[in-house]
């Protein structure tokens, strides 16, 4: 069975940027999930990058990671009208190294 990884993209309001990263460290994984990775990019953009044991795991999770975000919404800048507070991506793992 393949992995699948996703990736989101955001941006913290310089004001709640401790906020932010409290939360996240002290949000546990989500059932399925093998890994989380927050990285910065530029001062306060994130991409947090997800390891899952498969896209079922993940869709199955997915209720649980909205509601997350709705806790952190309020810390996040709009990225654009069409994307709002985050940019998402996922898919299956195809090179492992």
């Amino acid at each position: 069975m393949a992995k699948f990884m996703n990736i989101v993209r955001c941006k913290v309001k310089s004001s709640s940027r401790d906020e932010y990263l409290k939360k996240i460290n002290e949000m546990p994984k989500f059932d399925g999930q093998i890994s989380a990775k927050y990285v910065e990019t530029k001062t306060n953009e994130f991409f947090m990058i997800g390891e899952w044991n498969s896209e079922d795991d993940i869709a199955k999770a997915r209720p649980k990671m909205i509601e997350f975000l709705d806790i952190l919404r309020h810390t996040l800048d709009e990225l654009s009208p069409e994307l709002g507070v985050t940019d998402p991506h996922s898919g299956t793992v195809v090179v492992e190294k």
